[in-house]
């Protein structure tokens, strides 16, 4: 899901830009804190891989990828890089964009989107109050949909590329940390090669735009450039939470044995 922080347009008065600013800055750099401890917690104390426990022994099947990360975030598009490529149809990436942009979170995080607008009062003309907080949360539930529609859907399919994140699963930390976070430049194409990341790119490049037709204010270059920044680097992000999840998941006090 393309979970991200957008600036919004707007002429909001001195105070409310300086809340604005002292407020985005720990929240972003505290949840990528908090996430890059819990991958190396986890690296650092991960079990021995698959590859190093079933040495000499017949191979059996990979483990299925868990649908949401911590039981919460949708991960429908995650599949593992080891496995033999096999392309999906358009009609399966239009599964995945649908599955994304209408899972039940998506409405926290509009709800999360929406009360952060309006504590900063982003976009004044909207108001406050419940109308204020309705038009803001409205829009960025938009946001939401028209991204994961764009850039895991239709731009994939028009130019024959894989949404999918393929999970490296092995190597040093860094080294795969590296590799998740530059899945938003580079992906593979149908017929299995590899290229520059167009959907990514050109697919949130055009939900921004289309973000401009309701939102009020800034709508200049400098503006979209930043979203779309912060768009593409969210979704970098979140690919990383996507490589460690399952180094994560065993780490849990709560996890069965087996599991």
């Amino acid at each position: 899901m393309a979970l991200s922080f957008r600036h919004r347009g707007g002429h909001a008065h001195p105070t409310a830009r300086f809340t604005s600013d002292r407020l985005r800055k720990p929240v972003r750099y505290g949840f990528l804190f908090v996430a890059t401890l819990m991958c190396a917690y986890s690296q650092e104390n991960a079990a021995p891989t698959a590859a190093s426990q079933n040495a000499g022994l017949p191979a059996t099947s990979p483990p299925t990828i868990d649908k949401r990360i911590f039981g919460v975030l949708p991960n429908y598009r995650t599949t593992d890089s080891s496995l033999p490529y096999q392309r999906i149809s358009p009609r399966q990436k239009m599964s995945i964009a649908a599955k994304d942009s209408f899972d039940w979170t998506l409405s926290l995080v509009a709800a999360g989107y929406g009360g952060l607008g309006q504590l900063t009062d982003q976009n004044p003309s909207f108001g406050q109050g419940a109308k204020g907080y309705a038009n803001r949360f409205a829009r960025a539930y938009a946001d939401q949909v028209i991204g994961n529609v764009l850039a895991e859907g239709v731009v994939p399919i028009v130019l024959h590329e894989d949404p999918r994140y393929f999970r490296l699963g092995q190597g040093s930390f860094w080294r795969r940390v590296g590799y998740a976070s530059s899945r938003v430049l580079v992906t593979r194409t149908d017929s299995g090669g590899m290229r520059f990341n167009y959907s990514e790119v050109v697919g949130n490049s055009l939900a921004v735009g289309i973000s401009n037709a309701y939102y009020p204010g800034n709508r200049n270059l400098g503006a979209n450039f930043q979203k779309l920044t912060i768009q593409v680097s969210t979704d970098a992000f979140t690919n990383v939470l996507k490589e460690f999840w399952p180094d994560i998941k065993r780490k849990l006090p709560w996890r069965h044995p087996g599991n």
